[in-house]
């Protein structure tokens, strides 16, 4: 057992080691309590998540670029069609 100030050291630093593991674990605690409260909050605004959104903008890339392609087949139909009812009727 140690004795005189050596003692008091080992106890001071004892005590210093105590308070770090309690200061971690209230640590702990708060950031999941916070995490709850984010949670919580983010849900009730009712905001979409990154995978939805990303799937949603994929299919509007696809349909934007499918209403070009029908766009371009539309213009070259209705030409065809001016063409023909331009012709002289024999």
């Amino acid at each position: 057992m140690s004795t005189g100030p050596n003692r008091i050291l080992d106890e001071f630093a004892k005590l210093m080691t105590d308070a770090a593991g309690a200061a971690q674990g209230v640590r702990r605690e708060f950031e999941t309590a916070f995490r709850g409260q984010a949670e919580r909050i983010l849900n009730s605004m009712d905001l979409v998540q990154r995978e939805e959104f990303e799937a949603v903008r994929e299919m509007a890339l696809k349909a934007r670029a499918e209403n070009e392609k029908l766009a371009a087949r539309i213009e070259a139909l209705e030409a065809k069609l001016v063409e023909k009812s331009a012709e002289p009727t024999v």
